[in-house]
């Protein structure tokens, strides 16, 4: 057994098809095939059953898959903890963004990395920040950039940059030709808003609650795409930072005003995981969000 082998059977079990896997590999399916049966004779059962229509895991096969799989994880993490060792960032870097970032913040960032640093990989998650503060927690991430809202930014996280928040309308709606509007003119209208628990929804209910005014939260949506597709039909509105809708307002597509009375400011916080080390890779990613964030998030290029 080696751990070739193994990721061949972790493909095989994924495309559930030997010559599939044999077409990504670019090797004979034979070769699969006897690479799975020398495991097969070695462990002494049988790892997949055939099928009509390829092949399935068997009983042993499902009990032993997430092992193998575990053991590849931590033989990938072991190999870029050598690389770091020697001092040449290396390895893979999970990283969380804000939806509203992600179309400027990744490709800059992934610049600026094949530049610097080639041996750095990226996975990123795009998620609200009640989303990536869970995957922060569990360890699925190494970094996240958050929102926060609030006098301050939580322990161990750095506030890169402040923006302030806008109602976004289409352009022909009564409010889009006014430079502000007082919070609370919010009261009644239809807005489409991310579910709780969420940052900015309990911040909205707060300020609600202290003008007394009732927010119509008419429509729930974990995607900022929706969101703003909404806001263009003209049902409802939504609440979001200049950077989200940028391209919308140039194109003339949607406006946004300011919300004040009081203003909604959103702290962009740059937050690390506990559940593990911070790799070489991780910490020099770390290094090169602090720099382009604030650009980013004040429009830069």
């Amino acid at each position: 057994m080696n751990l070739k082998q193994l990721e061949t059977v972790v493909l095989v079990a994924e495309m559930g098809s030997l010559s599939r896997a044999a077409r990504t590999l670019g090797i004979a399916q034979s070769l699969v095939s006897r690479g799975i049966a020398q495991i097969e004779a070695e462990w002494g059962d049988r790892l997949f059953d055939r099928t009509g229509r390829g092949v399935v895991l068997s009983e042993f096969g499902k009990r032993i898959l997430p092992q193998i799989e575990l053991l590849l994880a931590q033989s990938e993490r072991l190999n870029d903890e050598i690389r770091n060792a020697a001092g040449i960032p290396f390895g893979l870097v999970c990283i969380g963004v804000l939806p509203s970032m992600t179309r400027r913040l990744v490709p800059a960032l992934f610049e600026d990395l094949r530049a610097t640093a080639p041996g750095v990989r990226l996975r990123v998650v795009e998620g609200f920040s009640g989303q990536l503060d869970e995957q922060l927690e569990s360890g699925q991430l190494d970094l996240a950039v958050i929102n926060r809202y609030g006098p301050g930014p939580r322990q161990d996280e750095e506030i890169l940059a402040t923006v302030a928040t806008y109602l976004v309308c289409p352009p022909g709606h009564a409010l889009a030709s006014e430079r502000t509007v007082a919070f609370h003119r919010l009261g009644g209208v239809p807005l489409v808003l991310p579910p709780t628990p969420n940052g900015l929804r309990l911040v909205l209910d707060q300020h609600a609650r202290q003008q007394n005014i009732a927010l119509d939260v008419a429509l729930e949506v974990e995607s900022l795409n929706t969101m703003k597709e909404v806001a263009l039909c003209g049902h409802a509105m939504t609440i979001l930072p200049l950077l989200a809708v940028d391209e919308e307002i140039r194109n003339g597509r949607l406006a946004a005003v300011e919300i004040v009375e009081p203003g909604l400011p959103r702290s962009i916080a740059l937050g690390v995981t506990h559940h593990h080390p911070m790799s070489r890779a991780a910490k020099l990613v770390l290094s090169r969000l602090r720099a382009l964030v604030p650009r980013v998030a004040s429009g830069g290029r």
